[in-house]
């Protein structure tokens, strides 16, 4: 049974606050927009699908404890909040992804002259909570897909895998992107070992995956950052399986500090190197890696832990949340819910695929 990060009915949300993993399980409640604000800014819940899904879910919680006199006071509320909540995170883009979504859907609903005010504001909380199950089901999907490509590309024997970060349960609505491939790989009796990264400063692959991968009783051994050429030279690793939080359209990709550098010790090792990550995280209007906005966190996050200071005092820090990949180091492909692409397809397949949908 894998991890339950969210926990939603009408009315109540609750969040698993991963600030307090591995050794404490605490639920938290959200019970408006600027708790659910908070909880992303701060992270205790993090992983960019995760993101989304509370930051709506925050919102739908509002919508159904307030009362509103007009369908303009509605959609008022509902773009200013949902413009709130992007900011919190903003280099992931599914937030801003279900954010535009929810305003073409407030827009639609209003357009539309057969439905009362209450009616919209029904159907808007019914949009942001399927968002929760839809997000397993994509999920699933390309779990599927990367296990089946790796699989493939391997004769079909059992594989030794590297991942960074949390890209699992906890990052998700319950499944996961580069995790979730791992996870299919593990069901499938198909995963002889998976190295999790530290991922240091917030240790979420230490912290994290490592608490997911014993969950589900995988073979599995945590590694420092630093160890991962080391690792790469010292054992026959068949793939380097990370998320994203934005692909732009000429493939370069968003995701957590010290991405970029496995990138490249895996392209030395020969090793594929591969991206999980639905649609959504996929930014056409974003040309190349090169304007992404990255953001930069709170220097305490590098110098301190659990409030014990470790760094000489009064050093300057650097400390940015995620760095780019170049499209060129993803030699594996990127695993959506449609296939496995190679970047530079990856704009113009999307774009058919819908097209076509």
């Amino acid at each position: 049974m894998t991890l339950q990060a969210i926990r939603y009915q009408r009315g109540s949300l609750e969040i698993l606050d991963q600030l307090l993993l591995p050794e404490i399980s605490k639920y938290i409640s959200i019970n408006n927009t600027d708790e659910g604000w908070r909880a992303i800014k701060s992270m205790q819940v993090r992983g960019a699908p995760a993101i989304a899904i509370v930051g709506c879910l925050s919102l739908a919680i509002e919508l159904t404890n307030k009362e509103f006199q007009s369908t303009q006071e509605l959609k008022d509320f509902v773009v200013e909040k949902l413009d709130y909540l992007v900011s919190a995170r903003p280099t992931a883009v599914n937030i801003a992804d279900a954010a535009d979504k929810g305003k073409s859907m407030i827009q639609k609903l209003i357009d539309d002259e057969k439905l009362e005010l209450d009616e919209i504001k029904l159907k808007l909380v019914q949009e942001f909570e399927a968002m929760l199950q839809a997000d397993i089901d994509v999920n699933k999907r390309i779990g599927q897909h990367g296990a089946d490509y790796i699989l493939g590309e391997n004769n079909d024997q059992p594989v030794k895998v590297i991942t960074h970060c949390n890209t699992g349960s906890l990052a998700t609505a319950g499944y996961g992107t580069a995790l979730g491939v791992i996870r299919s790989l593990h069901e499938q009796n198909k995963l002889e070992h998976v190295y999790c990264t530290e991922t240091r400063p917030y240790n979420q692959g230490a912290r994290l995956t490592a608490y997911e991968l014993v969950h589900e009783k995988m073979e599995a051994s945590l590694i420092c950052d630093n160890m991962a050429a080391a690792c790469m030279s010292s054992n026959k690793i068949h793939a380097v399986i990370v998320g994203a939080d934005r692909v732009v359209a000429n493939g370069d990709t968003a995701n957590k500090i010290g991405t970029y550098q496995l990138a490249i010790v895996a392209k030395y090792h020969g090793v594929p190197f591969y991206v999980a990550c639905p649609r959504t995280t996929f930014d056409p209007h974003i040309k190349s890696g090169k304007d992404i906005h990255i953001e930069i966190r709170p220097q305490d996050e590098m110098t301190t832990l659990k409030g014990i200071r470790i760094a000489a005092p009064n050093i300057r820090c650097w400390n940015p949340a995620f760095d780019v990949t170049p499209a060129e180091l993803i030699t594996g492909g990127i695993i959506t819910e449609f296939g496995v692409f190679k970047p530079q397809e990856l704009q113009k397949q999307i774009s058919k695929i819908l097209g076509s949908g």
